[in-house]
């Protein structure tokens, strides 16, 4: 609101479509995998303390995790944050099973890969859909 009681209108770019051939894809695909990297390592710091009886203090990497995943969420290639949420749950989905796997030792059975295709594809159709 301005001082005179007139709104505010904030203008904003339309950035809602990444074409698969756009420049800025390898880009905006690392923001989304960063974001994923961080969220899990910040969620899993919880876990170790919590759930693991490891020390406290591993809540201090892990905030700083989640900040880093918040921020480079916000750098995600859409002007809505509904949008950019729902394509990141698939790309979180994905890195998850990794972490699963890499860290955690244990490998995705099948039916982790074929729901962790299935979101990948469901990321790609809210991401590289031609939009109005």
């Amino acid at each position: 609101m301005f001082g005179d009681g007139r709104a505010s209108v904030i203008k904003v770019r339309r950035t809602d479509t990444i074409g698969l051939q756009d420049a800025r894809l390898p880009f905006n695909l690392l923001i989304y995998a960063g974001a994923a990297l961080a969220e899990i390592a910040g969620c899993f710091a919880f876990w170790a303390w919590l759930r693991s009886g490891h020390s406290i203090l591993w809540l201090a990497p892990g905030v700083v995790s989640l900040v880093a995943f918040a921020w480079l969420l916000t750098l995600a290639p859409t002007d809505y944050a509904g949008r950019a949420y729902a394509a990141y749950g698939g790309i979180y989905i994905l890195a998850s099973l990794v972490w699963l796997w890499l860290v955690e030792g244990r490998r995705p059975d099948m039916w982790d890969f074929a729901g962790g295709g299935l979101a990948f594809v469901a990321a790609a159709i809210i991401l590289f859909a031609p939009r109005s």
